[in-house]
């Protein structure tokens, strides 16, 4: 039986959703082994002069407990 953590990250990008996604996993990825998922909780937008500024999600990263 295999034991899961879970965390919660959030991220920003000024490209999209998904690029705010990947910056988090690969970022996650450093500090964090046996990283199994990322569920996309929220997702929103900074907004700056009337258009949008910048994306960001808010991600529970899953990794397995050795």
């Amino acid at each position: 039986m295999a034991i899961v953590k879970v965390v919660e990250i959030l991220s920003d990008s000024k490209k999209s959703w998904e690029d705010a996604t990947a910056t988090a996993v690969k970022k996650a990825s450093k500090s964090i082994n046996n990283i199994r998922s990322a569920f996309v909780q929220s997702q929103s937008v900074t907004v700056k002069n009337g258009k949008v500024d910048s994306y960001r999600v808010n991600l529970k990263i899953s990794f397995e407990v050795k």
